[in-house]
């Protein structure tokens, strides 16, 4: 819903999610979100742009190659390389064969030319990407993409890294949407709301 009304003007239509380091959930986040668009009925597709530590295909069960890098450093049409999803109006871009030039490939003008005919045919398009610190991959990707959201991880992911990961995508004019914070206890959660709601309504 947040994203939705994040730019009523000009609304979302190319958004990368990542994270400031490994494990903090950025690949289930980016799957959920996708799953979530595609069940409100909006034509989606998922392209896996770790190109370091692709699990995207795994998550749908699916062939990692051909993918993404197939594309872009070969002559395989695009459209050859869609997979169908089991979740309606769900496509998913796997990342393909993994390349030593990962930043190269990303940022390149076929990149961009992808993007522009992925704009064509659908209403939402999603990136997973690798950890903005570890690599330049996702500041790369980030520029050529409407918005960026940034996964933490609730008891793990630093204040420091966090601000290194924004700080990063800063320095490269990212549009920063804003983060989700990831692995939270819920009973503390749902306490909390319950303690307001009684407290509000009882009041």
């Amino acid at each position: 819903t947040n994203l939705q009304f994040a730019r009523l003007d000009a609304p979302l239509k190319t958004i990368l999610v990542t994270s400031s380091g490994p494990s903090e959930g950025k690949s289930t986040t980016v799957a959920n979100l996708a799953i979530t668009m595609a069940q409100m009925g909006t034509n989606t597709i998922l392209v896996d742009s770790d190109l370091r530590r692709p699990v995207l295909h795994s998550i749908f069960n699916l062939q990692r190659a051909p993918g993404l890098t197939n594309y872009l450093a070969g002559n395989v049409p695009w459209k050859e390389i869609v997979q169908k999803t089991p979740i309606e109006n769900l496509s998913l871009l796997t990342c393909g064969v993994l390349p030593p030039n990962p930043s190269e490939l990303l940022g390149s003008k076929k990149m961009k030319m992808l993007l522009e005919e992925l704009k064509e045919k659908y209403d939402m398009i999603l990136f997973d990407s690798p950890p903005v610190i570890a690599v330049t991959d996702a500041a790369v990707l980030s520029t050529l993409l409407d918005g960026v959201v940034l996964v933490a991880s609730s008891g793990s992911t630093s204040r420091e890294a966090l601000d290194r990961a924004i700080t990063l995508l800063e320095n490269v004019k990212s549009h920063l949407i804003g983060g989700v914070l990831n692995k939270i206890k819920v009973e503390s959660v749902y306490g909390s709301y319950h303690y307001y709601y009684y407290y509000h309504y009882y009041g």
